[in-house]
């Protein structure tokens, strides 16, 4: 559409915004992802934001920044939140649930056929082969969605500030991640208060204002579903109470060992609760009670576990669903019908709260978005977040590069590294596409070194 400004008689002009995606669409895009969502949070989210705002417009990305905010103040994997936030925001809750759903099924099922696999056959080299070439190629994909969320979201001197800042204390001085959110929060607040002009200058969003409506959900955008219900939120809270006891009534009616699947649904509801930083910040305190009080499994299964839940796509949290397997494995005489019933069991009320933050939360967020006050602060939380994420970036490359500590270095593990940025910043290689090179090229290293021996 064209249209003329009558005192500089220059054509302007709009692209008007997308058709609303169908819901089939939308289906095939939350089950892909489910397959390919490696890389952790930040590969995550860089893959949604590729797809859901630069190639199909259907979230502008004033709305996506908005809706990561939110999800990164909530206990749980912000990843996993995010696409049930955009589904929810297309397709109300059944778009919600079908994202949030598939965004972790793919990932269960493939941890679970691991886990049957760990525990009757042992080691199996081949395929630690296939995942020792892909876990550089997945530290590649990190550091490149880093880039791209630290590009979007540090629009100002301050934010850079902010998110050096975090990641020193997150990295250096060990202090938690609720503490460096609330920080930031409280740092936003004043510096609105004292400098109101500076982010009304420095929101990188004026630039982009007049894009808004390229995206079908846009900052300007109002559905039925974003409207503040509290009949509707009662009701919401109500069914996610409901669906909590309901396998505990199942337990306490069909199993001879209810004290055992009680205590793992306590625990792991506890847990999803109090996993503020993503896995990396609850992954101490579940190895803490699961191996040395509760001994569910050993020190050494729970390495092999996070092993596992780092080469599989879905997020990293799904360590946990291999700390229920071998709950139920061991605490059955080795079972492995019961340790699959623990996966399940763990998976299930370790995602159930995500659901509930959405689908109840959602509304009540969605209200401040055309608030500034709200947005700046949460402008600095999201730069704060920058330093953490780059803080998981850090850790993750640590421990493929120096897999034995500081004095032993993978050389193989580097070069890929190198490699595999390059090819796919400089060279645009696909990010499927590398991983399968990786992969192979994974188990090319581990037969050529069968063959020199």
């Amino acid at each position: 559409m064209t249209y003329q400004n009558n005192e500089t008689k220059k054509e302007v002009t709009t692209t008007p915004p997308p058709a609303k995606p169908s819901f089939r669409e939308a289906f095939l895009f939350w089950l892909k992802l489910g397959f390919i969502s490696f890389g952790g949070p930040a590969g995550q989210i860089g893959i949604m934001h590729e797809f859901v705002v630069d190639q199909k417009k259907w979230v502008s990305d004033a709305k996506f920044l908005h809706a990561l905010n939110y999800c990164m103040l909530l206990p749980g994997p912000e990843a996993q939140q995010l696409a049930t936030y955009i589904g929810w925001l297309l397709h109300g809750v059944r778009g919600g649930l079908v994202a949030g759903v598939f965004f972790v099924l793919p990932s269960v099922f493939i941890l679970l056929g691991l886990s049957l696999v760990y525990v009757t056959y042992g080691s199996i080299p081949w395929v630690s082969a296939l995942f020792y070439g892909l876990k550089p190629a997945v530290v590649a994909i990190v550091i490149l969605a880093l880039l791209k969320i630290g590009k979007k979201s540090l629009h100002s001197w301050l934010h850079y500030v902010v998110a050096l800042a975090s990641f020193i204390a997150i990295y250096f001085a060990g202090i938690p991640f609720p503490y460096i959110i609330l920080s930031a929060m409280l740092l936003g607040y004043v510096a609105q208060k004292l400098l109101p002009a500076f982010f009304e200058n420095n929101n990188g969003t004026s630039s982009k204002s007049e894009r808004e409506q390229e995206y079908y959900i846009n900052s300007q955008s109002a559905t039925a579903e974003t409207k503040f219900n509290g009949v509707q939120i009662v009701r919401r809270t109500g069914i996610a109470v409901v669906l909590w006891v309901l396998p505990f009534l199942i337990f306490y009616t069909a199993s001879s060992g209810f004290g055992f699947w009680k205590e793992l649904s306590l625990f792991f509801t506890k847990a999803a609760l109090v996993t503020f930083g993503g896995a990396y910040a609850v992954l101490p305190y579940v190895a803490q009670v699961a191996v040395e009080k509760l001994h569910w499994l050993t020190q050494l299964e729970m390495i092999d576990g996070l092993a596992l839940g780092e080469t599989t796509p879905g997020p990293l949290i799904m360590v946990l669903a291999f700390v229920g397997f071998m709950a139920g494995y061991h605490e059955y005489g080795g079972s492995l019908l019961m340790g699959a019933l623990g996966l399940f069991t763990t998976t299930y009320y370790t995602f159930l709260p995500c659901f509930l933050f959405i689908l109840v939360g959602g509304p009540l967020i969605e209200r401040t978005q055309g608030d500034a006050r709200v947005k700046s602060v949460l402008g600095v939380v999201t730069a704060a977040v920058v330093g953490v994420v780059l803080n998981l970036t850090v850790y993750f490359g640590r421990a493929v590069v120096f897999p034995e500590g500081a004095g032993s270095v993978d050389p193989f593990s580097l070069v890929w590294i190198i490699l595999s940025f390059i090819a796919m910043y400089r060279f645009k290689v696909g990010m499927i596409t590398w991983i399968i090179v990786s992969a192979l090229a994974g188990l090319g290293h581990y037969l050529a070194g069968i063959y020199l021996l």
